[in-house]
Order: structure tokens, then sequence, then C-alpha cells
């Protein structure tokens, strides 16, 4: 039988991700286990957020860019939070930035911080549908070298 001690569900925000997180807290709550709620920051901001005579941007925007996207996170993990505190799980929460795209941050993530299931919604902000299965949760299922459990 799966041991689960750690297990990472992807917010972005979405109906979807939230509703994996909700997920998430049971089955940690089941196995005495942590959630970590991580919301990934595709962040190309040299040529995406261009400003400036030559198209340059500085520290202070792409910090300030970085800030404004983590406050947006704060809101999502605050609401996992309570339901976390609610069931007597123990929570961490993180935003990285991805120069690539969401779903190999969060597989390299995965992996890096030996997480034992991966908790993912069918689809997330985006609004593109991918048949049935959102293009991120496809790049996880496909790629993680641990379980992964999608959400409908």
């Amino acid at each position: 039988m799966a041991r689960f001690e750690r297990l990472l569900v992807c917010v972005d925000g979405s109906e979807s991700s939230m509703k994996a997180a909700g997920y998430a807290v049971e089955i940690a709550k089941e196995y005495g286990a942590q959630v970590i709620a991580l919301n990934v920051i595709v962040s190309q901001l040299g040529y995406a957020y261009s400003s400036g005579a030559f198209g340059l941007v500085g520290p202070s925007t792409i910090n300030d860019l970085l800030e404004k996207s983590k406050q947006e996170a704060q809101k999502w993990f605050d609401e996992i939070g309570k339901n976390a505190t609610a069931n007597g799980v123990q929570l961490k929460t993180e935003v990285v930035a991805s120069p690539t795209s969401v779903a190999p941050a969060i597989v390299d993530y995965a992996e890096k911080n030996k997480v034992d299931l991966v908790v993912v919604g069918t689809r997330g902000r985006s609004g593109f549908t991918k048949l049935l299965l959102g293009s991120v949760a496809s790049g996880v299922v496909t790629y993680a070298s641990c379980p992964v459990m999608v959400v409908k």
C-alpha cells in the first residue's frame, strides 16, 4: 500500500485547482501527511514585459511583477490554509518562477522535494481545453516520477 508523507498540489486559483487542493488536504489528513501548495509563475519577464527605449526591464520591474503574483497566490493559499488548519494538516506554500512552462516546473519541484503524490486539477486558468485533460495536467501525468492524481 502506498504511503504518502508529502503531497504537492498545484494551485492557479481556478476552480479545478482549488478542488484539487481540497482533495490533497483530505488525503493528507488520512495519512498524516504534509501538503505543499505550489503556484508556478511563467517568467519570461525580459521579453513579455519590455519597457524603455531599448526594451530592457529593470530589476525593480521584475520584482514588482513577481511580488504582485505572490500576493495573488497568497489569497489562494489563505483559503487552502483554512481548510488545512481545520483538518489538522500541515501546509507549506511556495511560489516559483519558471523560465519555460508550468508542467516541467511542477515535475522538477516534485522530484527535488521528494514528493510522494502530485495532485492537479484537470484544467487551469488558461481557458484552453485540451480534450479531457488540460495541458499542464497532461504534462505532469506524462513526466512525473511519482503518482499523480487528476481531480475533475
